[in-house]
């Protein structure tokens, strides 16, 4: 009974930090995306606006311009992401092999790092001989210790964060757009709408900026 509940103990802790490492990792994709759609858009606006074209025409510039880019984000997000993956899924077999073959070798190559970072040496073995027993938690540690690369994650999760750079930079990015497309009925002077997406802008930053600070102090 208690060596059962220590266990799924140890799970739901594995699987919460699992979730807040995933979490995390999604919301720096969020508020790059948003602000990079926000900057982008802004200054498309801006330019526009400031060379005198009507609401019309800087309406359009504006949200072609944000498919545009909000597609380039996501893409290359994506692919980018599914890059490194495939390097690290090449280096993790190149290491696996190293390990299977001259397994003394990478040992010892461990121990010498974490001596390095100011382990004694008898306390480096201990860590790097346990840690070599569990053949995959081993090869993890290899990669971010020796070359200081992050284990391949799911073929999925790269498309799901492009998907997530696209949603964020079109959300955040459409900002500058809605002072000119909310107030356009209400307003009659193209100045006027101007200075309202400067303040809708404005909040936006402010507002991620919070929502990251919120999240980086948690």
């Amino acid at each position: 009974g208690g060596t059962a509940t220590t266990r799924d103990t140890g799970t739901l802790v594995e699987a919460t930090e699992a979730h807040k490492s995933a979490a995390s990792e999604h919301m720096k994709t969020v508020i790059f995306g948003g602000l990079d759609g926000i900057i982008t858009t802004f200054a498309v606006v801006a330019g526009a606006g400031g060379g005198g074209l009507d609401v019309d025409i800087v309406l359009i510039l504006g949200f072609s311009s944000l498919v545009a880019d909000a597609l380039s984000m996501g893409v290359g997000d994506a692919l980018s992401s599914k890059a490194a993956s495939e390097v690290a899924v090449k280096e993790k077999k190149r290491e696996r092999w190293e390990l299977e073959n001259f397994p003394e070798g990478e040992v010892k190559e461990m121990v010498d790092i974490y001596e390095q970072r100011g382990m004694s040496r008898s306390d480096a073995e201990v860590v790097v001989t346990t840690l070599a027993k569990y053949e995959e938690i081993f090869l993890d540690a290899m990669m971010r210790d020796e070359l200081g690369m992050e284990p391949p994650g799911n073929e999925g999760d790269h498309w799901k964060s492009g998907a997530i750079c696209f949603s964020s930079f079109v959300v955040c990015g459409s900002v500058p757009l809605i002072g000119f497309v909310a107030f356009m009925p209400l307003v009659e002077k193209d100045s006027t709408l101007f200075i309202i997406s400067c303040v809708l802008t404005a909040v936006a930053l402010f507002t991620l900026g919070a929502v990251k600070s919120r999240f980086t102090t948690k």
